[in-house]
């Protein structure tokens, strides 16, 4: 496997490709984000304005399942359907000399593709700038590390804010080892690597979606990250609106927010929902109004459209391995 960013072989029409999509990407000196703007995703709702200054690290929290660390560029909705591509195609394992390793070698798992076939994972046009898109995509994950911590989330917290690093267990590491690839038309091939704990951390994380066919149709950024939660839980029948604040890193009661960017968050929700039925991952829905007075909340009811047939995380071959995803929410 090699780091190599651009191939030498490339001709000067995909190089110049490469530079025209460079010139369109975000900005590099980013305003900070309040101190009391807790986020809880680990993917922000958006495509464009991500903060890209490598000196960007956050802890991204979701009460109940995971406490999670990304350092080195922010990450958007792009970076988490492109790796949803990678995890749906089927993979094959590669043992690799690594000489840092003290049985002196490493074992990886690889899939093995051509950019057509990840475009059309994705539901892209296949068009060779998306490809080039793409080829970028997969450069910023490669400069994310993500730290996922394990233990009692109040006290993670606390020692984090403290400055203090978290005593308890934890994975460490990029999300895609290694990518790979002949050239940049569409029927080049495309070796992406990820090693077996790295699958792990993901999937633990809940960043994966079960269903992809409807990630991939989804229009809004706000519907790509609430389906993968509605999806990891298909016999759950609702959720809390605080719910699907943490997973666009926002806390509805904060100081930083008010009556108005509730309600432009209670419509972006109405349209994520609208837009998950539209893609076929909801039946219907309905949003219920709890409360009295201004700290009432909304809780948004749904009928799952998709089979609660589980399907196996990676590397599960024995559904007596695979984790319920029965249960209430919370």
């Amino acid at each position: 496997m090699t780091s190599q960013v651009i191939p030498k072989e490339l001709t000067d029409a995909e190089k110049k490709r490469l530079e025209r999509v460079r010139g369109r990407r975000g900005r590099n000196r980013p305003s900070k984000v309040p101190a009391r703007l807790v986020r809880t995703s680990a993917f922000a709702p958006k495509r464009r304005g991500l903060i890209t200054d490598s000196s960007f690290e956050r802890l991204y929290v979701v009460r109940g399942h995971s406490v999670v660390r990304v350092s080195g560029r922010e990450l958007g909705s792009q970076h988490r359907d492109a790796l949803y591509a990678v995890f749906r195609l089927s993979h094959e394992h590669e043992v690799i000399r690594d000489a840092s390793e003290p049985i002196g070698f490493k074992r990886y798992m690889k899939v093995e593709t051509t950019w057509r076939e990840l475009l059309k994972c994705m539901g892209l046009t296949q068009h060779v700038n998306n490809i080039a898109a793409l080829h970028f995509t997969f450069e910023d994950i490669k400069k994310v590390v993500v730290t996922v911590y394990e233990g009692d989330e109040a006290q993670l917290l606390a020692q984090y804010r403290a400055g203090k690093l978290p005593k308890s267990g934890g994975k460490m590491g990029n999300m895609l080892h290694d990518v790979e690839w002949e050239g940049l038309g569409l029927d080049n091939r495309v070796r992406v690597y990820y090693g077996e704990w790295s699958a792990a951390m993901v999937m633990s994380a809940k960043l994966v979606s079960l269903n992809a066919d409807v990630q991939f149709a989804l229009a809004s950024d706000y519907a790509k990250s609430f389906w993968p939660y509605i999806d990891s839980f298909q016999r759950h029948t609702w959720v809390d609106e605080d719910r699907l604040a943490e997973l666009v890193g926002r806390d509805l009661w904060a100081d930083t927010e008010s009556a108005q960017t509730r309600r432009d968050f209670r419509s972006k929700c109405r349209k994520a929902f609208d837009d998950m039925v539209r893609s076929n991952g909801l039946r219907s829905w309905r949003v219920e109004v709890r409360g009295d007075g201004r700290r009432k909340s909304h809780r948004y009811h749904y009928d799952h459209a998709l089979s609660t047939q589980l399907e196996l995380p990676i590397g599960t071959s024995n559904p007596k391995e695979a984790i319920s995803t029965a249960g209430c929410p919370v």
